[in-house]
């Protein structure tokens, strides 16, 4: 088994608002280890990238983190101000989901290149610095690299912007680059290039990357182990070939049944609406809008249980399981 690079526990995000204290994460616990590719997958609104967001120390101050979050052996939750920054950029970086607003409109793509190398390796003179954020545009599949560091956010496409913004991230070499929904707002076949980008950087440089995203067919093609997030909570959690198979969480199953498939008329969508996290239900957070639950789905917050390869919380998983997903 590979070393651990990123281990998170008791995660617990709220955040302050007019209407009272919203718990967007609630004591989410997930591992990732050198060089796999971690999947973590739910509606919007389930505390995806909040998660992270918190684990980096990006979070407002409106925020209030607990639990904790060791990042190579050290802890990330209120850790002081420089350890954040020596550790963002140089241990853990992300890739945003949005590359326009990821990216300084007025200044070069070469120079904020050159500014994430040098504010981890200042020993780097200007001269090498500006040769490896050509080579970083290179790795990604900029062509002309070394005319293009010199142009500007707005003279790229959408996904060459993407691809810059993965440049920035993987400058200094992280352990672990958590890409935030990295296809989103791209077309299809943009979306597959900027994915053969990440695993060819996964590959080559070993890094540990976690993909945040909605899409089910991106975590089937290039996934390892999958984290099924739903109302700040991880309901569903293992291999990526047994999550597929045979979930067991009336959730992840509901996902599945609304992907499109050969031989179905009409897709299945999972009816009602996530929780309102201001209130949170005492119960199961997907009750309410599962086939599945009874009384004591309703009162009951189930916790991960182990079932064959996975992780499920779910009170139910045992009936669903041994009845084929029926009741």
């Amino acid at each position: 088994m590979s070393e651990l690079i990123l281990s998170i526990r008791d995660l617990r995000v709220t955040f302050d608002t007019p209407l009272g204290p919203l718990e967007a994460v609630r004591g989410v616990d997930l591992d990732v280890r050198a060089g796999e590719m971690v999947g973590v997958v739910g509606e919007s609104g389930s505390g995806k990238s909040v998660t992270f967001l918190a684990a980096m120390g990006l979070l407002p101050r409106s925020a209030k983190v607990t639990g904790s979050v060791m990042l190579n052996g050290q802890e990330m939750v209120n850790a002081p101000g420089k350890v954040l920054r020596n550790m963002r950029g140089g241990l853990m970086s992300m890739i945003f989901q949005d590359p326009l607003s990821a990216l300084n409109p007025v200044h070069r793509v070469g120079d904020q290149i050159v500014e994430m190398l040098q504010a981890h390796q200042s020993q780097l003179s200007d001269k090498d610095a500006a040769k490896r954020a050509v080579e970083l545009l290179d790795i990604v599949g900029i062509p002309q690299a070394a005319e293009r560091a010199h142009q500007y956010p707005h003279e790229f496409s959408g996904g060459m912007r993407q691809r810059v913004v993965i440049a920035i991230a993987i400058a200094n070499n992280p352990k672990v680059l958590i890409a935030d929904e990295p296809t989103t707002a791209l077309d299809v076949t943009v979306q597959a290039q900027i994915l053969e980008v990440i695993e060819r950087v996964q590959k080559s440089f070993g890094t540990a990357v976690v993909l945040i995203t909605h899409d089910l067919g991106v975590i089937a093609r290039v996934a390892d182990r999958v984290n099924v997030m739903y109302a700040g909570r991880n309901v569903e959690k293992g291999g990526v070939n047994s999550l597929f198979d045979h979930p067991s969480h009336p959730y992840t199953r509901g996902l599945l049944a609304s992907l499109p498939h050969e031989g179905a008329e009409r897709l299945t969508p999972i009816t009602g609406f996530p929780p309102n996290m201001l209130m949170p239900p005492p119960g199961c957070g997907f009750a309410p809008r599962c086939s599945y639950a009874n009384d004591d789905c309703m009162k009951s917050l189930p916790e991960l249980r182990v079932f064959g390869d996975l992780e499920t919380a779910c009170l139910r998983a045992e009936q669903i399981i041994v009845n084929g997903a029926s009741s």
